[in-house]
């Protein structure tokens, strides 16, 4: 039926709205680098290291830290680790003889989650800055200062950076990490961004409040509510640092998916920010919702109703879009779309999404995850 192509056509361009609407906005702003005034600074920093399991590469995530360009008489390590294996042996070993810096090692008794762990990690930090990072993420030399030069400025509370290089070599998350980078960096531009990346986040202590134990996006949940109580939460493309990802279909299911689910949950749980708290109530939150929450669903249906629209009115004929669609699924999980697979990147983002929005009630959330050992063989 044409009527169903019709339809089909009318919401896959309902979808590309919020893409336009930011294409518009960030021409109209024109913004670059970070938004605050950032000028040399070099505050006492708490960095809280999360571990479970991580023998195989707890050392070398240590190793990275040590070697920042950063005083470390300044600086403490706090870790939290929860793991079976011989992980807190290895981490006090490490730190055995060495003055500087100081650490701390927490041993949970029973693994109780990520949330939990860094609300444990947050509470024991002593130092100004606090700054969590994942053990199987590398962070650049320059990183701490490129991010502390943000705190010269009173107004940021918060600021995380972007991952200038996906270990692995994955297409499909290089491409979405560079739409991302824009869109965070327009964001804290107009006035603060929504997502916050685990593999660095730096806080004010005095800024720090318990989040949510069962949280599953526990850094973006202390950003936003951060905001709520008046900082400002800013991307700073200067602070860059290097994550594995997959490219195969999959594989990035398992990897993406939880953290939609987190990033879903946060957006309904704290809808009540919508409309407040200036332009990040007004148009950062908006987007994210149309994003996150409506365009997954306007995406699908589209092209369902497309596809049902072609059979019914071609015949077999028809076969050939989802066919096409099939090949475009099976051509970008290989990174090999070329110039289109940024597109690609994005309805792989999409796909996440609407599988967050579907699994999240049928799923009990208990902040728990697994380390990926293919992932971590990228961090070796």
């Amino acid at each position: 039926m044409l009527a169903l192509v019709a339809l089909g056509v009318a919401l896959l361009a309902a979808t590309a709205l919020p893409y336009v609407g930011f294409l518009a906005l960030y021409a109209w702003v024109r913004p670059s680098g970070s938004p605050a005034a950032k000028r040399p600074s070099e505050p006492t920093v708490s960095v809280v290291l999360p571990t479970y399991n991580e023998a195989r590469i707890v050392e070398n995530k240590l190793r990275d830290l040590v070697a920042l360009d950063y005083p470390m008489e300044k600086v403490e390590i706090v870790v939290v680790d929860s793991s079976t294996d011989e992980t807190p042996d290895l981490v006090e070993s490490f730190f055995a003889d060495r003055d500087a810096p100081a650490s701390t090692l927490i041993r949970e008794g029973d693994r109780r989650g990520l949330a939990r762990a860094l609300n444990d990690g947050y509470a024991a930090a002593e130092n100004e800055i606090i700054v969590k990072t994942d053990c199987d993420a590398r962070l650049a030399p320059d990183a701490l200062r490129e991010a502390m030069a943000n705190f010269a400025d009173p107004a940021v509370d918060g600021v995380t950076g972007r991952n200038a290089e996906v270990l692995g070599g994955s297409e499909v998350e290089t491409d979405y990490r560079g739409i991302q980078s824009h869109i965070q960096t327009l964001e804290s531009h107009l006035d603060s961004t929504f997502i916050f990346h685990g593999p660095f986040s730096a806080f004010r202590r005095e800024a720090v409040v318990p989040i949510d134990p069962g949280s599953l996006a526990d850094d973006s949940e202390l950003a936003l509510r951060i905001r709520r109580n008046g900082g400002r939460v800013v991307f700073d493309p200067a602070v860059a640092y290097m994550e594995a990802a997959h490219s195969a279909f999959a594989k990035r299911r398992k990897q993406k998916d939880r953290r939609a689910m987190g990033l879903v949950r946060l957006l309904v749980q704290q809808r009540d920010a919508l409309g407040r708290h200036g332009r990040y109530g007004r148009v950062v939150l908006p987007f994210n919702w149309l994003f996150m929450l409506v365009s997954p669903w306007l995406l699908a249906t589209g092209l369902a109703a497309l596809v049902l629209g072609a059979v019914t009115t071609a015949g077999v004929a028809g076969l050939a879009l989802p066919a096409a669609l099939l090949a475009f699924v099976a051509a970008g999980s290989r990174d090999v779309l070329g110039p289109f697979q940024p597109f690609y990147a994005l309805f792989d983002a999409q796909v996440s999404l609407l599988s967050a929005a579907v699994r999240l009630p049928l799923t009990s959330t208990d902040g728990l995850w697994e380390p990926d050992a293919e992932l971590r063989e990228a961090y070796d």
